[in-house]
């Protein structure tokens, strides 16, 4: 396929990417002024960690996202695994989850036997939360908040710890991987050697999908990494030393803006059904299989197949 002077080529990859999630531990503490504070010493390297814990918080205990304060990277806070492999905010999320679960039974648990309390004798099963406060799922009405609760009790906040072993039957990965599909349209110009990455969408099936802009963003720096590891990136060695020649981001080419074109990401899918709140990772799912499809659109455009990276434009001449 032709455009003016530039062949086009056009080419797909489907790929895969096991997580490895970890045992994490979490702690969620619920004040008597109707605030929620959750504390891990997970950490967030820019992927968004403190709003996704936010959110779910709010979500599990029927607050607005302005009552949720999240404490996030200090070894004195309960342990959580690293943040990489795809594998944070699974372990992470169901962490919060098992802490949300065990605030609520601790709360049923003061109301237990008060006769002022319209939950008196309520189990976890048979309530839900909405509006910060704590009522009968089939009859509203039959509820308080949870300020209502601590202040008659006489208590400043109520605290419980949650912990997550997203492992299952003893397997070191995870059985239901995220799973993608990159396609990637490139353009090259034979007579001068340049090749131009025109457009990459990537449909994404990361189960459960937290917060869509974050993951879409994190998927987009997955793409862009791709594209830099196939068409700039290449580490130098001097041949007498053995020292690398280009250790600078002076030397060592990186992509930028005039390097991306149209980037897209569709998500499909369904939530995992081995953890309980249905997230898969999507960490590295951007990147795995981007080098394959843009090999693979250039074979289609030029009928050459390169099998090593970058592919520089020296090599269409």
């Amino acid at each position: 396929m032709r455009d003016g002077d530039w062949l086009v080529g056009y080419g797909m990859a489907g790929v895969t990417y096991e997580w490895s999630a970890q045992p994490c531990r979490a702690q969620i503490t619920v004040a008597a002024d109707g605030h929620v504070r959750v504390s891990s010493a997970g950490v967030d390297i820019g992927t968004g960690t403190y709003t996704v814990v936010t959110q779910l918080a709010a979500e599990l205990l029927g607050v607005h996202l302005e009552q949720v304060q999240v404490e996030l990277g200090d070894s004195d806070l309960p342990p959580a695994p690293q943040a990489g492999g795809s594998g944070l905010a699974i372990s992470l999320a169901g962490a919060v989850q098992s802490a949300a679960d065990n605030v609520l039974r601790a709360l049923l648990s003061v109301v237990a036997e008060d006769q002022r309390s319209p939950l008196r004798g309520a189990t976890v099963e048979k309530i839900t939360v909405s509006n910060g406060r704590i009522h009968i799922v089939d009859a509203p009405s039959l509820g308080e908040t949870y300020s209502d609760i601590l202040t008659r009790h006489e208590l400043a906040e109520i605290t419980a710890d949650g912990e997550a072993s997203p492992q299952i039957e003893g397997a070191t990965m995870a059985p239901s991987p995220a799973f993608a599909a990159h396609f990637a349209e490139v353009h090259i110009d034979r007579a001068l050697g340049l090749m131009r990455v025109k457009r990459i969408v990537s449909a994404v099936d990361g189960g459960r999908i937290l917060n869509q802009k974050l993951a879409r963003s994190q998927v987009f720096g997955g793409v862009i990494m791709g594209i830099g590891m196939t068409t700039l990136e290449e580490t130098d060695f001097e041949l007498g030393t053995g020292r690398i020649a280009n250790a600078t981001f002076g030397d060592y080419l990186i992509p930028v803006n005039a390097d991306i074109e149209d980037l897209d990401v569709i998500f499909v899918g369904e939530p995992d059904r081995f953890n309980p709140l249905g997230i898969k990772g999507v960490g590295e799912i951007g990147t795995v299989g981007v080098s394959a499809a843009i090999a693979n659109a250039v074979f289609h455009a030029t009928g050459r197949r390169f099998r090593s990276l970058p592919i520089k434009s020296e090599q269409f001449l």
